[in-house]
């Protein structure tokens, strides 16, 4: 019986194509599934890539810290959750606050945005914007987190901490 349902489930996807016959899907049913894989990725291409910025304007590279990474992760899902578009978090919160609560003591940036498909459409963006270049290009700043959250709607919020 299982062998049959087999048979049936990949008939069901061949019958279409083979016969041409284009299958659509709604917006939302063709969206790809946001994971939390696919977060982590997202983050990383994010550090990579403000490397990438650091080295080509002269500034050593940021190591990611877990805690700064707990912190902007929080603070994307906050925002995420809540649909506030803010430097300002939970309970009033900033950068600082959360940073100290995620357990690490000397906060130095925080760049944060949301909606932007890929880690080159956020970084150019931020690159293309001056406070946040310069939190990007302070050669004083050591380490980083960022937090890539995908809220339900699938929006993506990111925040991007740096510490001393």
């Amino acid at each position: 019986m299982r062998s049959l349902l087999r048979r049936f489930a990949l008939a069901a996807l061949i019958v279409p194509a083979a016969a041409g016959v284009m299958m659509t899907a709604s917006p939302a049913e063709a969206a790809p599934v946001k994971t939390k894989a696919a977060e982590q990725t997202l983050q990383a291409d994010i550090v990579r890539l403000t490397n990438i910025e650091r080295a080509e304007h002269g500034c050593a590279a940021l190591t990611v810290n877990d805690k700064l990474t707990t912190a902007a992760r929080g603070h994307s899902a906050w925002m995420g959750q809540t649909g506030e578009f803010s430097h300002t978090g939970r309970g009033g919160s900033n950068f600082v606050v959360r940073a100290r609560a995620a357990g690490y003591a000397h906060a130095s940036a925080e760049n944060i945005a949301w909606g932007y498909r890929s880690a080159e459409q956020v970084m150019d963006a931020w690159m293309h914007s001056a406070g946040h270049r310069a939190n990007i290009l302070n050669c004083s700043s050591k380490t980083v987190g960022v937090g890539a959250v995908y809220a339900e709607n699938g929006a993506p919020y990111y925040t991007q901490d740096f510490g001393y």
